[in-house]
């Protein structure tokens, strides 16, 4: 592999993103700091645990994953998608550069912008909730997988997108209301019998159940069978970009 390409890439990006530092860190930070006031503190102190878990620290593994699956695909989508606007792809394709590499720096930057993020928002959540994290290896081992994964999903939609439009259509349309539905503010055993099974049909309620367990030891789901369903994600997403870049499709026109 040609790690002097992957390192200029990463670092083109990370350049980038340090550029608009308030923008990419500052605006999500508050926008989850408002939800741990709301949610958090004042609503949450009102509430019943959940699993033995108070609310306001019960949403903390929820919100987080929030945060990092939208700044992940935004990251990952915007950093593909300017080379193609500008023109600046086909200098990119006719480098002696893989597809390996191109797709390594550019999802590594994004996945490694979205794990800062993540854990900025996981310091400020210690401001305005108390809780634990009773497995801190594999909560950063969910917080890395969840990242890279979702930043390679952003390359694909980045890729896909033809207009400035489309990059916000998955993380606002699509990403955000199964995260808002996907066990974010709530156990989904709290759920009637139909609709908790049809809620397993939504894939965020394992990430989200993964994570939480890593903080709590509680879950959705087993955190085996979230774990199998974000590498099995994570699969579908690199055979994706594996035939985008032996045909060339939305890259070469």
């Amino acid at each position: 592999m040609n790690l002097h390409a992957v390192r200029a890439i990463y670092l083109f990006e990370m350049h980038r993103w340090l550029r608009t530092i308030v923008q990419s860190v500052a605006a999500p930070v508050i926008t989850t700091s408002l939800y741990f006031i709301v949610f958090g503190a004042a609503i949450g102190s009102r509430m019943p645990q959940i699993d033995g878990v108070s609310y306001g620290a019960f949403i903390v593994p929820g919100l987080l994953m929030l945060s990092i699956l939208t700044e992940s695909i935004s990251n990952g989508s915007f950093g593909i998608y300017m080379p193609k606007f500008s023109g600046t792809i086909y200098e990119v394709l006719s480098a002696p550069v893989s597809a390996a590499e191109v797709v390594t720096g550019y999802v590594g930057a994004a996945a490694t912008k979205s794990m800062i993020l993540g854990l900025i928002i996981l310091a400020t959540a210690r401001l305005f909730v108390p809780f634990e994290i009773n497995h801190p290896f594999v909560m950063l081992a969910f917080l890395a997988l969840t990242s890279v994964t979702f930043a390679l999903f952003g390359f694909l939609t980045g890729i896909w997108a033809d207009g400035w439009e489309k990059l916000s259509i998955m993380p606002t349309l699509v990403v955000t209301p199964l995260a808002f539905l996907g066990g974010s503010f709530y156990s989904i055993d709290m759920l009637p019998g139909v609709w908790k099974t049809i809620a397993l049909f939504n894939p965020v309620v394992y990430l989200v159940s993964g994570f939480r367990w890593s903080f709590y030891g509680t879950s959705d789901v087993g955190v085996g069978v979230s774990l199998a369903a974000t590498l099995g994600f994570l699969a579908l997403c690199l055979a994706a970009v594996t035939v985008i870049f032996r045909t060339g499709w939305r890259l070469k026109t």
